[in-house]
């Protein structure tokens, strides 16, 4: 065994330890060795599929991480994926055949916003835990028509509160934003509208475009014309990357700022040169080497960091997403007990209505009032320096 997967399993074991009741016999009793199984509707083709491959990887290993470890006890995760083909439907289907598998106690969902949206009221009719790595609030709101539904992704409105602090911070008043044409992309607009309201920053233009769109230079035209100070790119990675490098042969020389959606890998490849200087609102654990590991939790993310850059070659910030929804259904799993070999969703779903965790992509708190865990304080300020995300400061 190398010393990286050995160090790996020793800092997964001591995390996961801290925050899993498991279900080892206890006074003589047989160990449960029956198999934790979690089902994954990912976009694994059509236009969503380089971040459905990320969650892939990250779930995987994951999985390995755990099952190695030996923190289950007796049990082992089973791992079921299903492709949605980036497409609402399908992902529906998908639901519909996991939520009939008596062995499967939670699924996963991937980052499609109208997927989980789309599911979520059957979902909620079968009766299936479910974690969607999706950003839009209306994957968890209202929770009343969600109580099988939550979410581990960053929220609009704490993506708008952080980009609106440092546009303030830098004395910037006038700002232009480019969003994504759906729900979540609405959804930061307005939000980004309300923290101007307090901060005496101006909105001078707003452009939308469809997540499947490859050309944004008339958008960008549009925008670039209002001289804005800075320009706000709040859609996926690969059209933020793109509408930097566009904005920049418009000769474009403001501030650019990436919202948390625009993140993805952390080496920034071709486009190093349009996106330098510019800034990005995400959690920590996309820069964590730069970070001292001064308590368990940091050392957990910077393991995952480096055991995901070993196996894959390089690192994606949302794959930490993926990896704390195996962390949080394994937990609840374990804590929600029941007959040996016996699925209880509905004690699943109780338990992650209360789970907490200091996780791999920071503070994880679930209330029956809020199903949406990433909190506020994971999110932090990064910079592109060098080709490359690093902690701001």
């Amino acid at each position: 065994m190398s010393p990286i997967r050995s160090a790996s399993i020793a800092v997964l074991a001591s995390a996961v330890l801290a925050t899993t009741l498991t279900g080892c016999g206890i006074g003589g009793e047989p160990q449960d060795t029956s198999p934790i199984v979690i089902a994954a509707d990912l976009e694994l083709s059509g236009a969503s599929a380089p971040i459905g491959k990320v969650y892939q990887r990250a779930l995987e290993l994951k999985v390995d991480q755990m099952n190695a470890s030996g923190v289950l006890g007796g049990r082992k995760i089973e791992l079921r994926v299903k492709d949605n083909r980036s497409d609402a439907a399908e992902s529906l289907r998908n639901i519909n055949d996991f939520s009939g598998d008596a062995q499967v106690s939670a699924v996963i969902m991937g980052g499609c916003n109208e997927c989980a949206v789309g599911a979520a009221r059957t979902i909620s009719d079968k009766r299936i835990p479910t974690i969607a790595l999706a950003s839009a609030g209306a994957v968890t709101e209202p929770v009343d028509q969600r109580r099988y539904v939550f979410k581990l992704a960053p929220n609009a409105v704490d993506s708008a509160a952080a980009l609106t602090t440092e546009l303030t911070r830098r004395n910037i008043r006038k700002v232009a934003v480019l969003h994504s044409a759906d729900g979540y992309g609405q959804e930061g607009v307005a939000a980004l509208r309300r923290e101007f309201g307090k901060a005496s920053v101006k909105l001078v233009a707003a452009e939308a475009v469809r997540t499947t769109d490859t050309e944004v230079s008339t958008q960008i035209d549009d925008l670039v014309e209002k001289k804005p100070q800075a320009l706000i790119l709040w859609t996926p990675p690969e059209q933020a990357t793109l509408a930097a490098t566009t904005a920049r042969q418009r000769n474009y020389r403001g501030s650019l700022f990436f919202d948390a959606s625009a993140a993805g890998e952390l080496f920034l490849g071709p486009s190093a040169r349009s996106t330098e200087l510019a800034t990005l609102i995400f959690t920590q654990t996309m820069v964590i080497d730069d970070v001292i590991a001064t308590t368990p939790a940091k050392a957990a993310r910077r393991q995952w960091f480096q055991d995901y850059t070993a196996r894959f070659g390089g690192y994606n910030g949302f794959s930490s997403f993926a990896a704390d929804a195996v962390q949080l259904i394994a937990d609840a799993e374990q804590r929600a007990g029941g007959d040996r070999g016996k699925v209880d969703r509905d004690a699943l779903r109780d338990v992650l209505e209360t789970s907490q965790l200091d996780g791999l992509s920071g503070p994880i708190r679930m209330t029956p009032d809020n199903h949406s865990g990433l909190m506020p304080q994971a999110l932090t300020t990064l910079v592109a320096r060098g080709g490359r995300w690093r902690l701001a400061g």
